[in-house]
């Protein structure tokens, strides 16, 4: 389906323009996160994601075809379009959009209920404009912002208990918690912008399409990494009476020094796997291949799965304990646990590993739905508002204040996003401060990409909120 802003909208966004009142101007906007519904304990939410939508946006000027198309649509589907004003965009601005954005930095983690965007249109005659764009943007920041801000929520409980059981280097961690998602997401670009959002804060994934986006978006040539892995079409098609000989294939073909080969070994039992077939039909191939084996449960309750697994593998392969004295696994064997995933069942595995006398180091994570699917924009109450309304020659504020929900109140004015040492982020007033001192800074003007960011530049920045 080709692109184009004009028909990327709802429906009732096309009668808009005749709704001001006569004279506007400019009319200002402001995204936010408005408040923390998700239940995970958060400072704030990540900002990422809009980057890709205006490279569309620069990269795909509206044409004469875009305009046509777009009002046959509208007039057979019964709302009035403002081709004049489209036609205005197409001949004075050669089709690039008139609007201004500036945004946090991506890769910010800013407290809710504070401004990471705020929209104005440049050219007076496009006043409508500014509000039109709401469907695009706020589906491009809601998502890859709760997706990246969930994911960043695991890496900061994982950094607890590594805190707590590991002498490993921190950088272990950018490969505990491995994205699962991709056949779980509602679409391909679904997938390609969550999956590019974890990561922000990992490096490990199968979602092939994050791989893409990060490159196309961000300039990472490649943003993750996966390893050979088996899924139970593979193990089972060898029948249960050869579950071992499914297993030392996997070695045989993917086994070697320095290498991962994860096995999921549940098709049957996975206890009876790991205790008879890992531990000991196989435990001298295991230990020879000079490699690590990845043991993967996928069913069952994920905290005592784990538990259990660990403590057989413990007693076929052994461990060492490590300087905060916490068991570590010999390195030939490791656990990744993929199924019931999600930021409470991660706490209260680690919680169980940590009170078993278990280091994070044993073992990694897969997320799927969780991840990729299971947020909303309610999730952390995302909105775009007008703030203020440009008329004459003047601003005055806009505002929303219902008695029926004080949540739903929007701010006013044109706004700026500084940073206060006592209290961090929070957004003021535009005139309140310096311009300097604004951390809304452009990024789209008139059609152009002003400051493009690198993925290296954004996992930067997360990084230091850890």
């Amino acid at each position: 389906m080709a692109y184009t802003p004009i028909l990327a909208a709802d429906s009732y966004k096309a009668s808009h323009k005749w709704q001001y009142p006569e004279g506007t101007e400019y009319v200002s906007s402001y995204i936010e996160a408005r408040a923390n519904n998700s239940g995970l304990d958060l400072p704030g939410s990540v900002f990422f994601g809009l980057q890709p939508l205006l490279r569309q946006w620069a990269e795909t000027p509206i044409t004469d075809s875009d305009i046509r198309r777009s009002a046959a649509v509208f007039a057979a589907h019964g709302v009035p379009f403002f081709e004049e004003g489209w036609r205005w965009i197409l001949d004075a601005h050669q089709g690039r959009l008139p609007v201004e954005v500036r945004a946090v930095a991506e890769g910010s983690v800013v407290p809710f209920n504070n401004a990471v965007v705020q929209v104005v249109n440049t050219d007076p005659k496009a006043f409508w404009l500014t509000s039109y764009l709401e469907t695009g943007l706020q589906r491009a920041v809601w998502y890859a912002s709760t997706v990246a801000t969930v994911s960043w929520s695991v890496k900061r409980i994982l950094r607890e208990f590594w805190a707590l059981t590991s002498d490993s280097p921190v950088e272990s961690l950018d490969f505990k918690l491995h994205d699962f998602g991709a056949r779980g997401a509602s679409s391909g670009e679904s997938a390609a912008l969550g999956g590019m959002a974890h990561l922000v804060n990992f490096k490990g994934t199968d979602t092939v399409e994050a791989l893409l986006a990060a490159d196309e978006f961000y300039g990472e040539a490649m943003a993750g990494f996966s390893i050979p892995a088996a899924e139970h079409s593979t193990i089972t098609s060898w029948g249960r009476d050869g579950e071992v000989a499914a297993y030392a294939n996997m070695l045989r073909q993917f086994g070697g020094p320095g290498r991962l080969v994860a096995v999921v070994s549940d098709s049957y039992d996975v206890f009876h796997a790991v205790e008879k077939l890992w531990g000991e039909e196989l435990r001298a191939q295991v230990l020879d291949i000079g490699g690590t084996l990845v043991i993967r449960p996928d069913s069952g309750d994920p905290v005592t799965v784990v538990a259990r697994v660990l403590d057989l593998a413990a007693k076929a392969f052994g461990t060492e304990t490590n300087a905060k004295g916490y068991r570590v696994l010999n390195p030939a064997v490791r656990v990744i646990q993929g199924d019931g995933v999600n930021p409470k069942s991660i706490r209260a595995i680690l919680q169980r590993m940590k009170n078993d006398g278990f280091a994070i180091d044993n073992i990694a994570f897969g997320m799927g739905g969780a991840l990729l699917q299971k947020v909303d924009r309610d999730t952390f109450s995302w909105a775009m508002k007008a703030s203020a309304i440009g008329i004459g020659g003047h601003w005055r504020d806009v505002y929303k204040e219902p008695v029926t929900d004080q949540g739903k109140g929007s701010k006013r004015g044109r706004l700026a996003l500084v940073r206060d040492h006592g209290l961090g982020l929070r957004t003021v007033p535009l005139d309140s401060v310096p311009d300097a001192d604004n951390l809304l800074r452009p990024v789209f003007r008139d059609g152009i990409l002003l400051a493009p960011t690198t993925f290296a530049e954004v996992r930067a920045r997360v990084a230091e909120t850890l």
